[in-house]
Parts: structure tokens; sequence; C-alpha cells
């Protein structure tokens, strides 16, 4: 791989990025800012109604964020302003409308004429989303970017952000490789077919609205057809399986544009830049972690010896940047890189519970009352049978999943303790949710990630500029890492404590 000086490489460069408002995009976008200042332009596509809407929301919801303190104290709030005026061209748009929904002719051509470099970081994260929403954004959506990509004359690549879960529920050691589709079959041998997919959600779709179905039934009737569909192919879930067909699409259609797929485990707090433990709301296994620190969390499903792979949130974006500036312009570029840490500093989801024991122990979270909350060791259960029997002996206990489920999942205004087996079962639809990923058996390989870590680091050797662009696993000492920065971090950022 050739070498670059990261900081050089993104000078004078104009770069796109899609959902600029989510917790990685502006962790990539506040490094770049920070770290060069001359970067010519970031268009930032956001959903809003103009982009003077677009700008406020950008203010209200990225810039004005703690995560830009450290940029605003080194530089000042009014050289940060003039700063933002000069470099951040916000847009209004959606990707999963052609050209992004952009009408302004002038400034679409404009981005077309300008753009270095693409990233497509948008998307829905949710498990069970909508199929009709999942495949907009997560699937076509991904292709309309690429086209969209194309269209850009001096484009030199598209860096895509994905999912190390696209793997689905396989075990053993996953490869860093691009999906083939003409591999995917359902047990029938039916091969998967894309356009076929949305064409049966759209006609699902129109059913509905013919019989005049009511926007909940509707939702709850796309929500389920996308997770018959992904587990019909062997996805556990619609996200994944939405994310892993957007990977297909613009694998098979990237035609001569270099293409990058980043493909990070489950994204945590900031680990150093631009401060340690930097969090947005609670992700993955935080949920589980503030509930036990609530003392709400009494029993759970969980295989103690599973890996949990985690990696935080500015590793992941120094390791976007640090592809971008190696393969920006390469010739036949289609690579993936698995950005995790499962297989070279594993942590159990075992070693966690230890870890929060210890730390909520010695650091109890506060009642209303201000008395200390105690914990106790949680009841971990390794497998869904004994789960659903351990609930149906202890009837009783769900109370406390009915506090949880509250944390984990917002119940409607007017109804926190409502119905009684509704919550009951939302617990279990949340516990099968999650099941694919607690008891998950897979080791993501990364050598693609430890041989561009390694051309990293020796480039800063040599530029002697220290370890600007860490995204090295190895690094990270799990315990410290989650009693000193990750669980005071979401303390302080998502509790507001």
């Amino acid at each position: 791989m050739m070498e670059f000086n990261r900081v050089q490489f993104l000078q004078n460069k104009t770069i796109l990025v899609t959902g600029a408002t989510g917790f990685l995009a502006k962790v990539f976008v506040e490094k770049i800012l920070r770290v060069q200042p001359n970067v010519r332009k970031l268009y930032l596509v956001v959903r809003a109604s103009d982009n003077e809407a677009a700008m406020k929301r950008l203010r209200a919801e990225v810039f004005e964020k703690d995560l830009f303190k450290v940029l605003r104290e080194n530089i000042g709030e009014e050289n940060l302003n003039t700063l933002l005026s000069e470099k951040v061209v916000p847009v209004a748009g959606d990707i999963s409308t052609d050209n992004f929904g952009v009408k302004d002719s002038n400034l679409r051509e404009r981005m077309q004429k300008e753009i270095d470099i693409v990233v497509n970081v948008a998307a829905t994260t949710n498990f069970d989303e909508r199929y009709d929403i999942g495949l907009g954004i997560n699937t076509f959506g991904a292709l309309n970017v690429l086209n969209f990509a194309k269209k850009c004359v001096k484009a030199q690549l598209l860096l895509h952000v994905s999912t190390a879960y696209v793997c689905g529920e396989k075990s053993g050691l996953l490869s860093e490789r691009p999906f083939a589709m003409e591999e995917i079959r359902n047990d029938d041998g039916h091969q998967l077919d894309i356009n076929f997919e949305m064409e049966l959600m759209k006609r699902k779709l129109k059913e509905l609205h013919e019989q005049d179905c009511s926007d909940e039934d509707i939702t709850l009737s796309m929500k389920e057809l996308g997770m018959e569909r992904a587990k019909l192919y062997g996805w556990p879930n619609t996200y994944v399986f939405t994310k892993s067909m957007g990977e297909m699409l613009i694998g098979n259609h990237r035609e001569s544009l270099p293409l990058v797929i980043i493909r990070p485990t489950m994204i945590t707090s900031t680990h150093s830049e631009p401060f340690p433990g930097w969090i947005e709301g609670l992700r993955t296994v935080d949920s589980v972690i503030v509930a036990y620190g609530k003392g709400v969390l009494k029993c759970f499903l969980v295989d103690v010896n599973s890996v949990c792979d985690m990696i935080p949130v500015d590793m992941v974006a120094n390791a976007m940047i640090t592809a971008t500036a190696t393969h920006a312009g390469g010739s036949g570029v289609h690579m993936v890189y698995h950005v995790g840490s499962s297989h070279q500093n594993p942590v159990t989801f075992g070693e966690i519970h230890e870890i929060s024991v210890r730390y909520f122990t010695k650091n109890p979270l506060r009642s209303r009352s201000g008395s200390p909350i105690a914990v106790s060791k949680v009841r971990l259960i390794s497998n869904m049978a004994l789960f659903s029997l351990y609930m149906t002996l202890r009837f009783r206990l769900p109370l406390q999943l009915l506090k949880l489920i509250d944390i984990i999942y917002p119940w409607r205004s007017g109804d926190k303790y409502g119905d009684k087996n509704r919550k009951i079962n939302m617990v279990m639809r949340l516990v099968e949710l999650y099941e694919p990923y607690v008891l998950f058996k897979g080791i993501f390989e990364d050598r693609n990630t430890k041989s561009l870590c390694a051309s990293q680091k020796e480039d800063e050797t040599k530029n002697s500029k220290g370890s600007m662009f860490d995204f090295d696993p190895k690094g990270i000492n799990w315990g410290d890492y989650l009693t000193s920065v990750h669980i005071p971090g979401l303390i302080t950022h998502v509790l507001k404590k």
C-alpha cells in the first residue's frame, strides 16, 4: 500500500458526508476539522426542509455538542464559527431518493464538480426496522450514494460504512471479503434477488393501503415482512439484511470507482480523541450496563464466554481517514475492513459483567432520593429455552425487566407501567432481537485492517507525528477503558450526572 501523510492528504480535499448528524459521522467530521482546518469543503447531508434548516440542525445536533469543545477551546468560538461558515456546506437531502432529492441544480452541479471523496455513513440501525424504510435507506440508499459519487467528475473514492454483523449468525473466523450476491440462497435454493425484494415490499405496502389499514398496522406489517425476509435468507434481523444487500448493490455497480467498505463492530465511546469517554445515547451493550447500574437488571440472556466485540468510535473514524488516504484514486479497489477487537484483543461478556459489578459496587449510582443504589451479580442465562423457562417460573420478576424495557425502549406516554402482559411480550421481543449478538460465536478476521494499521504507524513514525490516527485494538486495556472512560462517559453524557 502507498504511504500517505493523512493530514496532508486531507488538505484541499472536498468531502461529502451523508448521515452527518449520526454518532460516528460527527466524530469523523470533528477529527477532520481539528487536524486539518485547510480541508477545502465538507458537504454534509442531513434530513431537513431546506439548506437553512439543515445548517440549524447541524449546529444544534453536531457543532454545539461537547464533542467540539476541544476544537472550540483551541481556536476560540469566533474562529470556530468562521471555520464552519467557510468550510461546511449544509445539504438538505435524503439518500433514499435520486441525487439525495437536491432540487437546487446549481448546488447539485457544484457538488458534482468539486467533490473528491464520498463518505456514506447514513443508515437506519433499528434491528426490526420497517422493510420499506430499511430497503430505502440501507439498501437502495447506498446505491443512490454510489450513483451520485459516479457523477462527481473528481471522485477518487466511495467510502461506505457498513457493519461487521452483515455476516449474519455465522460462527468461527469471519473473513474480510465482499459479498458475492450469487452465493446467497434460501433453504429452497432460490437465489436472492434484491429487485424482487423491493417489488415484494411495494406490493405488500400497496395491499395494506388498499385495505385502508391504520398507520400502526402498516408499521407492524412492514416490520414483520422485513424480519421474515431476513430470516428466510439467513440473517437475524432487517437491519443487517438490508445493510448486506446495500453492500451487494454497490459492489456490483461500482464500475471503475474505488470502493472501500468499513465494517465496524459495536461502536462505543471515544478512547482518547478529542477527549476520552464522549458518547451519545445508549449503544448496544450500554443499555444493559446502565440498567445494571440502576439496579433493575436481575437476569439476562447471554453466554459469558462469547466475545463482545467493541471498538471506540474515534478509532473507527481514524480507520476511515486512513483507508481513504490509502486507497483514494486507486485502480480497481474494492476493499473491506473489519474494525473491531475480537481477533486481536477480545473481551467476553462475562468479563464485562465482572468489571461492571466492581465499578458500580465501588461507584454506585444514586436514586432520586439520593441514596446509593445497591447492585448484585446478575443471573446470566446462556440459552433462550432456559431464559423463557426462567421467565415463566419467576413470573413476579418481570417488573424488574419492565423497568429495564423503559430504559432500552421507552414506552408510549401515559403507559409507562401499563399493560403488564404487553410489556412482558416486549421484553421477550427485545431478548429475541438481541439474542444473535449476546450468544454470537464469530470472531472477525482483521488482516486487512491490521495491515492498514501497520502502514499508518510506519508512516507516522517516519514523519514524527506520533499516534494521530490510532485504531490498533491491542492498545485498549478493557478494564481501564470500561471503568475509567466508558462507564463514566455514559454517566456524564447519557445519564447527565
